[in-house]
């Protein structure tokens, strides 16, 4: 059974529906974040937006989401670096 680690949490493959990176953008309304993709942030958000950090998500369920945040793109992109030598 192949597993990844994040951090110090172990994952199933096998119970992984979807893993992605994203960046938390403030939406404007309080202190409300959404996630936007990488892409978007690099092209079309011309600085218009507030990030709040960047992150990778597990997504298990409808209703379990495990979401690793980090302060900036470079400490994204190690993490990354670390689950891609997992998967290899």
């Amino acid at each position: 059974m192949s597993k990844i680690t994040i951090e110090d949490k172990i994952f199933n493959l096998k119970d992984v529906k979807n893993l992605y990176p994203a960046v938390l953008i403030k939406t404007g309304y309080e202190d409300e974040t959404t996630e936007m993709s990488l892409a978007w942030i690099d092209i079309e958000s011309k600085g218009r937006v507030e990030v709040m950090g960047y992150g990778i998500f597990v997504v298990i369920s409808d209703t379990e989401k495990h979401s690793f945040i980090y302060n900036d793109r470079a400490e994204l992109n190690d993490a990354i670096a670390k689950l891609a030598f997992q998967l290899k």
